[in-house]
């Protein structure tokens, strides 16, 4: 059996104008609660759909804190992210 997975990740709108960053145990099916508006709250509210940065973690700790690193920082310094794994902002979800 694998060993549990945790990802922190970050969707947005087509526009890329609103960034939510989120962490789950299974990523392909949190992005697609995200897509089909599965779920009550702020991704539902502004139409954030499209995947566009992820990391792994091999547990939910680190996991953690890295989402609330991710939270606790500019916007400027998530684009920086974002732009280094994914230039081009594609939505990620068919890779996973």
């Amino acid at each position: 059996m694998a060993a549990k997975q945790f990802y922190v990740y970050i969707m947005t709108y087509k526009a890329n104008t609103v960034l939510y960053t989120g962490m789950t145990n299974d990523i392909r099916k949190r992005v697609y609660e995200h897509k089909q508006k599965l779920v009550e709250g702020f991704a539902k509210k502004y139409n954030v759909v499209k995947l566009v940065c992820y990391e792994a973690f091999g547990d939910c700790i680190s996991a953690i804190k890295r989402e609330k690193q991710i939270k606790a920082g500019s916007r400027k310094k998530k684009e920086d992210l974002i732009s280094s794994i994914n230039k081009e902002w594609l939505d990620q979800y068919e890779q996973l």
